[in-house]
């Protein structure tokens, strides 16, 4: 039926119209048949030089498709429990990329302001994001508490604005990420922010499958300031690589983010998305995100087996729902190895990040053990994620395949010791 709904649409583009004559520089010629057929024959793209979301008349067809993806990615939101939006839109740009037009969308409205105060986030996407953008960072350190909880400097982030003033873009905060990092305090972050008079930028990339941080998002904007949030495609709805919502409180931000967009844009990654929510249904994307906060209790239960067989402990990060970070031993193993031995056991996903004081130089910043999200994390670690889409025989077997593989991993450790 889907397939039927594409080709009836498809035909309503100009390149498809049995007597076109196309004498433009750009008429959605296609050379190759597999690659027509791959796109539905939907090649003209979406949106007008001056506008993303603009309907393009020669291809109606596509913008149709657009228009019906986006009422779909609106209502999603809503599904998910993210109520504070007015109007959002839909990009063929990964999140690094999204972020970035973002900030170039607030810097054309304030451009005499060039820093961004950034809780760190390890993750290099997000840092570039905003040296592309041709803003100037400002790292902010989290705070590990004596429990070992990593939160957000909240007093650091009112001094610069303080000290900075009028020069200060926004704060760019973080909802989802690898434990044992936690969301951002942005509820507090957004209350600074609409004190102060500062944008606040939210990167949600896979936050939007975890309701906590919906409900986190729309209290931030009932008590504070939000300007923009921003989520990827891939992550929280199961569709390749290549596009991103942009949403925001602000109806009049995404106007001038989509009239920021240079020229016309890919229609590739919406397409993905409108046939994946059509397959879904309202009904298939609600049993998605029940089935992930099921396979929590799951997850939890087998983490805590590994934990009390292996002397390893979970490590705190309480409003991370998502990714969970377990303590490796804190001595001079090579912990990296461990890493490749579970991904030459078609383990994908694992990330394993060794205590370091090594320097890692991006963009001619320094970043000291960098992975952890602090220069002064006191553990060695390994992540999980119970993610959308993740299954309990996936969880069961992964469990299984990582005590044989830690077990394995310790004697061999054990060997290279002895003299």
């Amino acid at each position: 039926m889907i397939e039927y709904l594409l080709a009836d649409i498809s035909s309503m583009d100009s390149n498809n119209f049995p007597s076109n004559l196309g004498v433009g520089e750009r008429e959605g010629r296609v050379y190759s048949n597999l690659v027509s057929r791959r796109h539905f024959l939907l090649s003209h793209g979406i949106g007008r030089s001056g506008d993303i979301s603009e309907v393009q008349p020669k291809a109606a067809g596509s913008s149709l498709i657009y228009k019906l993806t986006q009422e779909m990615v609106n209502h999603s939101l809503r599904i998910a429990g993210l109520t504070c939006i007015e109007k959002s839109l839909i990009l063929p740009l990964a999140t690094g990329m999204t972020i970035t037009l973002a900030l170039l969308t607030l810097k054309k409205s304030y451009p005499t302001k060039r820093y961004v105060l950034w809780p760190r986030i390890d993750q290099k996407s997000c840092f570039k994001s905003m040296i592309c953008a041709g803003l100037i960072p400002i790292v902010i350190e989290n705070i590990i508490q004596e429990d070992g909880t990593m939160i957000t400097n909240i007093n650091e982030i009112k001094r610069l604005i303080i000290e900075k003033g009028n020069d200060i873009l926004c704060v760019l905060a973080t909802t989802s990420t690898f434990a044992p990092r936690q969301p951002d305090l942005i509820d507090e972050i957004a209350k600074l922010c609409k004190e102060y008079d500062i944008a606040h930028v939210i990167n949600n990339a896979y936050g939007l499958q975890c309701n906590i941080i919906s409900k986190l998002i729309n209290r931030a904007n009932t008590i504070g300031r939000v300007d923009a949030i921003i989520q990827s495609t891939d992550k929280n709805f199961l569709v390749p690589v290549g596009g991103a919502i942009l949403a925001s409180p602000s109806g009049l931000f995404i106007d001038n983010a989509a009239k920021m967009y240079p020229g016309r844009a890919s229609m590739t990654p919406i397409l993905d998305l409108f046939i994946t929510l059509l397959s879904m249904g309202e009904n298939g994307y609600k049993k998605l995100l029940q089935d992930r906060q099921d396979s929590i209790v799951l997850m939890k239960s087998y983490l805590t087996s590994f934990t009390k067989t292996t002397g390893t402990v979970i490590l705190p990060s309480p409003s991370n729902t998502i990714s969970y970070a377990i303590s490796l031993n804190d001595s001079n193993n090579d912990y990296t190895f461990l890493g490749s031995m579970l991904f030459q056991r078609n383990v994908s996903g694992c990330r394993v990040v060794p205590l370091s004081t090594k320097i890692t130089t991006i963009e001619g910043y320094e970043f000291i053990n960098w992975g952890s999200h602090s220069s002064c994390y006191h553990h060695s670690y390994f992540t999980v994620a119970c993610a959308i889409g993740i299954t309990s025989s996936e969880i069961i077997e992964f469990f299984s395949r990582l005590e044989h593989i830690y077990n394995k991993y310790q004697k061999k450790q054990l060997k290279q010791s002895q003299p």
